[in-house]
C-alpha cells in the first residue's frame, strides 16, 4: 500500500473509535429543581380551593427538559422536614445537574411548638447549613431564599416585619457559604407595600362569608396566597434567578413585564 494511503488508514483507525464514543455518549441529564419549604411554597391538592403556593406557579416557568420537583409541605420547618425524613428522600435522588431551592422560616419561628420550632441562630441555622452541605456533597447546587413577607400592617399603615432574625440568618449564611440568595423577603414586602392595605388583600385569602364556595364562612389569611399572589411571587423568584446570572436561568422562563 502506498505510504499516503497507509497513513490515512492508520489515522482513520485511530479516530473512528473516538467518533463512535462521541456519538454514543449519553446526553447530560436534564436538571431537576427541587424546592423545599413550607406552605407558602407548597402545591395545593384541592383545585376548587383558592389557595396556591408560589412553587405551584413557579412550575409553569420551568423550561423543558428541566423540571420542578416541589417538595415543600404545609406546616413544615427545617426541623420537621429533617425529622420526617423528607430531606433524606430528596438527597437520595440528587444528581450533579440538580438544584435545591431552600425556603423555610415561617414555622421555625413557632418556638412554642417543639415539633417545628427552631431558634434562628441555633437549630435553624444548623439545619440550613446541613441542607447546603448535603446538596453540595451530592454535586448539586443549593440556592437559599428568605421567607416571604406576611401581610401585616401597623396602625399607621406600615408593613410589619414578622420574621425577626430568620431572614438575617439566611442572608448571613448565603454570604459566608457563598450560596446564591433569592431575596424574597424584601421583594414580597415591597409587593405588599406597593399594593397597599386594601390592594394587597388580593394576593392572599380574603373572602367574606358566602363569597367563595370553597370557604363558605369566609377567611382573612395574611400569610397564604391566592393564585394572583402565588403567581407574583413565582415571577419574583424567576427574576432573582436571572438577576443573579445563575446557569439555572437557562431553564427558567422570565415572564414579560405586566404578564406574570
Amino acid at each position: 500500500m502506498p505510504l499516503p494511503r497507509l497513513l490515512a488508514a492508520l489515522v482513520f483507525s485511530l479516530l473512528a473509535p473516538v467518533a463512535l464514543i462521541a456519538v454514543d455518549s449519553p446526553a447530560a441529564p436534564a436538571p431537576v429543581i427541587y424546592l423545599i419549604g413550607d406552605s407558602t411554597a407548597a402545591n395545593k391538592s384541592k383545585p376548587e380551593h383558592p389557595e396556591r403556593g408560589w412553587g405551584q406557579l413557579f412550575a409553569e416557568l420551568i423550561l423543558p427538559p428541566a423540571r420542578l420537583d416541589n417538595r415543600a409541605q404545609n406546616g413544615r420547618s427545617t426541623k420537621s422536614f429533617i425529622n420526617e425524613k423528607r430531606w433524606d428522600a430528596v438527597i437520595e435522588k440528587l444528581q450533579p445537574s440538580d438544584w435545591v431551592i431552600i425556603q423555610f422560616g415561617h414555622n421555625d419561628e413557632k418556638l412554642d411548638k417543639p415539633a417545628v420550632g427552631a431558634e434562628a441562630r441555633g437549630a435553624y441555622r444548623d439545619n440550613l447549613l446541613r441542607f447546603i452541605r448535603d446538596t453540595r456533597a451530592h454535586g448539586a447546587q443549593p440556592v437559599l431564599a428568605t421567607s416571604v413577607a406576611r401581610r401585616r400592617w401597623d396602625t399607621s399603615g406600615h408593613l410589619v416585619d414578622t420574621h425577626g432574625d430568620y431572614p438575617v440568618v439566611v442572608r448571613e449564611l448565603a454570604a459566608s457559604e457563598q450560596v446564591p440568595l433569592l431575596e424574597l423577603n424584601q421583594l414580597t414586602a415591597r409587593m405588599e407595600e406597593e399594593a397597599g392595605i386594601e390592594g394587597s388583600k388580593a394576593f392572599h385569602l380574603w373572602f367574606a362569608p358566602g363569597e367563595h364556595p370553597a370557604i363558605p364562612n369566609g377567611i382573612q389569611d395574611d400569610t397564604h396566597y391566592s393564585e394572583l399572589g402565588a403567581r407574583r411571587v413565582a415571577t419574583l423568584a424567576a427574576a432573582e434567578i436571572h438577576r443573579l446570572g445563575l446557569p439555572l436561568s437557562a431553564s427558567v422562563r422570565l415572564p414579560a413585564a405586566g404578564n406574570p
